[in-house]
């Protein structure tokens, strides 16, 4: 067995051994991984802990970056332009710290690395196997990812039993020969299903998951039970005695109405408590006051807001899982219960049906209409016509990315006559047609799809006396952004001069980055995506303000004002 102390320099007070903790999941998929990991890292960091996160998808995308959101929901991007699973944007609104690209790994991206090495010679000939190479690169790199911290939170995407996930597994199971059996914890979810015909907690699902679990060498020390129901201590010491372990290290993970509430309902179960004891970790009570305090504002609002997101992907709300986590944040920053509907903007494209209008039927009871980012000319004239409603009725609008980008379409059709006005993304042939106010930047036309986006974090100037500068109060931020396609500058004037300002631009290069209408309560519309940085108990700027603005919009309309 390895030596657990980590290197220092001469003289220097060794490091304390990096402490592990891989989540698994069992039974059936969506148990909630990642909720339950950012969970326990939130309550990890609360009581004093260095504290970082780490995913492996065992799917061979090399990252999620071109998987359609109906198959995997949506792609989180990072501060240095990493593409990748949602459940980084779970890490990062629970930690309230920025992750990067090292905390996504993809069986992709380790199949990548060890046939490098292997076209390099780096094996010096040797045959390039599963274990060790494959599983060598894993713990290199989960080791990698851990230092400098005092505790790791692995997920391991998948379901225990799935043939994608064994490396993973595997080198799960090796790490605690290699650091030592008092450094690594193996929390495994399961579910705990109830059979209403039954009338009872069926606990043969979590047997058969830990038994497979521990068939590929790995004892579980906790375990979390998905349920609809609480545990009696009756079904707690009967897993406990087919999982080969006491019955305090059999955790309820119940159904909750916000699923912020999560990290609170594992401090009452003692979860972190169990981990800290388990790992021999020192650390404080933690402390919870500010986190109970933002999950009473969203269970026990004292007004509303509601709020239509019009976009394509509304049958999968996990493809707008930041914007909806966003517009929480911000909702209960003004102590509002947010009451969002998901509209399918193909469901606008036909202007009217029996002589009535539309958009009117559809959007006219929400008090602030959003239109996300997408790909794909699917629904686009549908949100276009959302916007239009929108400016015309004077209600808060907000648009993100594509939302964006079709703020400036149908501002340019409707209020500058240009009545070509579209996107080169919709088009055959974007360098042989006119009208085009946005448009590829340079040499990203016909390129591949994966990686060729503008992606990550860049400057963005504020112009004095704008929404958005007040919404930021700083005259300089930074955003993350996704996309190929830019607004282009030969338009700049007309719009300006048509009542529409340019807010927001990206120094160098020179880019339209914010666009808001001068004549109206709230109609902006950024390039980037300001929902990666929102964080529950630190909404957002733009998000607070929109909702902010939706409130007023609503209060104004009950008092016909």
């Amino acid at each position: 067995m390895s030596d657990t102390s980590r290197k220092s320099p001469r003289g220097a007070r060794a490091k304390s051994p990096l402490k592990i903790v891989f989540v698994t999941g069992g039974v059936i998929s969506s148990l909630g991984k990642g909720l339950s990991s950012a969970s326990l890292a939130l309550l990890l960091k609360r009581r004093g802990l260095r504290v970082r996160q780490l995913k492996m998808d065992p799917y061979l995308n090399v990252d999620p970056g071109t998987m359609s959101p109906f198959q995997h929901g949506e792609v989180f991007v990072t501060e240095d332009g990493a593409e990748t699973d949602l459940d980084l944007g779970h890490y990062e609104r629970f930690l309230a710290e920025n992750v990067g690209r090292k905390n996504n790994i993809t069986t992709g991206q380790i199949y990548e690395r060890v046939l490098a090495k292997e076209r390099r010679g780096d094996y010096l000939g040797g045959t390039v196997q599963v274990i060790p190479h494959i599983t060598n690169e894993i713990k290199a790199h989960i080791l990698d990812v851990g230092e400098g911290c005092d505790i790791l939170l692995v997920e391991i995407g998948g379901t225990v039993g799935d043939i994608e996930s064994l490396p993973f597994l595997e080198a799960a199971r090796q790490m605690r020969f290699d650091l030592g059996d008092q450094n690594v914890c193996y929390v495994h979810l399961t579910l705990v299903p109830y059979i209403g015909t039954a009338g009872e907690l069926k606990t043969k699902p979590t047997q058969h998951s830990v038994q497979e679990l521990r068939r590929i060498g790995i004892q579980p020390d906790v375990l979390l039970c998905r349920t609809e129901q609480p545990l009696s201590p009756e079904i707690r010491a009967k897993i406990g005695l087919f999982a080969n372990m006491g019955s305090d290290n059999v955790i309820a993970a119940p159904d909750v109405d916000t699923i912020y509430k999560l990290p609170l309902v594992f401090h009452n179960e003692g979860v972190d408590r169990v981990i800290c004891r388990r790992l021999g970790l020192k650390s404080t009570k933690p402390d919870l006051v500010s986190w109970r305090d933002f999950v009473a504002r969203i269970l026990h609002p004292a007004k509303k807001v509601r709020i239509a997101v019009v976009g394509k992907y509304v049958d999968l709300k996990e493809s707008y899982k930041s914007l909806n986590e966003a517009l929480v944040h911000a909702a209960a920053g003004h102590n509002a219960k947010l009451e969002l509907e998901y509209v399918d903007a193909e469901i606008l494209e036909k202007p009217q049906y029996e002589g009535v209008d539309v958009r009117r039927d559809v959007l006219g009871h929400f008090d602030g209409i959003l239109v996300p980012g997408g790909f794909g000319v699917r629904g686009v004239e549908g949100k276009i016509r959302a916007i239009e409603y929108a400016r015309v009725n004077k209600v808060p609008y907000f648009g993100i990315c594509l939302g964006m980008q079709l703020m400036a379409i149908e501002f340019a059709r409707h209020v500058l006559g240009i009545k070509n006005a579209f996107s080169g993304e919709f088009v055959p042939n974007p360098l042989k047609k006119s009208g085009l106010v946005i448009n590829f930047m340079a040499g990203q036309w016909n390129k591949d799809k994966g990686g060729t986006m503008r992606l990550g974090s860049y400057p963005c100037k504020l112009a004095k006396g704008s929404k958005a500068a007040a919404a930021y109060g700083a005259p300089l931020i930074e955003e993350r952004h996704r996309h190929r396609l830019e607004f282009q500058n030969e338009f700049r004037a007309r719009f300006e001069k048509g009542g529409m300002r340019i807010s927001g631009e990206c120094p160098k290069p020179k880019l339209v980055e914010i666009l808001e209408l001068k004549d109206h309560p709230w109609f902006l519309g950024c390039q980037f995506h300001p929902e990666f940085k929102s964080r529950p108990e630190d909404p957002h700027p733009l998000f607070r303000d929109f909702v902010g603005a939706s409130i007023k919009a609503r209060e104004s309309a009950s008092t016909g004002a």
